[in-house]
């Protein structure tokens, strides 16, 4: 059996649904484009340096969700997938996914990003497991931090490897295991899998994958 681990943003999506999230809200004047438009930018270039302070941005990015009933917020989380997320997903990154899945692999996507946003997503992709940033409730609403280890970075390590205990398997339980990234941010799993494969990556990935002799992938057009 095989492993196959995606990253979401950037890599299966031509955009980041943390960015986009935030700036859907902007745009329907739930948030005040005053006081989170630049932070957002702010944020998301800091994410692509390689220099974003994850506990500082998921302060920015949960808070909302605990400002407003659990059901509007689903109402608003189905039209930002319908209407600015599924136009970002092209018919090569479908295509990876499944032949993974027709392969018999056990998938999943691996993101930063929190499941709230990105739960539905991977649905889109029919994916059945997420491995992602857990926004924290009590009955029922969002608290506005998180819980547990953000999916971040080294992050991802440890959270892939608890999912993986919880089912009794570990990494030597699969003859090949895959990881497509875009991120530099990801290098840690790229690292740890037997087959990583860079996706449109941002140039620091890039050199680090040109001198490793990783394969380079580009899932756009």
């Amino acid at each position: 059996m095989d492993l196959a681990l995606f990253d979401l943003d950037n890599t299966l999506i031509a955009g980041d649904s943390d960015f986009e999230w935030a700036q859907f809200l902007i745009g329907k004047g739930i948030l005040d484009r005053a006081l989170y438009e630049a932070r957002n930018i702010e944020f998301y270039e800091q994410y692509r340096a390689g220099t974003l302070d994850i506990d500082v941005f998921l302060d920015f990015q949960l808070q909302p969700l605990s400002r407003f009933p659990r059901a509007e917020l689903d109402t608003w989380q189905r039209e930002f997938l319908s209407r600015h997320i599924v136009p970002l997903i092209g018919a090569k990154a479908r295509a990876l996914v499944r032949e993974h899945l027709d392969g018999g692999a056990l998938c999943a996507i691996v993101t930063a990003t929190n499941s709230f946003v990105t739960g539905p997503i991977v649905r889109e992709f029919g994916i059945a497991h997420l491995i992602a940033t857990i926004p924290a409730q009590e009955d029922g609403q969002f608290t506005g931090q998180p819980r547990g280890i953000p999916s971040f970075r080294e992050g991802k390590i440890v959270r892939v490897e608890a999912w993986l205990e919880a089912m009794g398997l570990w990494w030597s339980s699969f003859e090949r295991s895959w990881f497509y990234s875009d991120s530099q941010n990801d290098l840690p799993l790229l690292s740890r899998v037997s087959h990583p494969v860079v996706v449109d990556p941002d140039p620091t990935l890039r050199a680090h994958a040109t001198a490793a002799g990783w394969p380079i992938l580009s899932l756009l057009g």
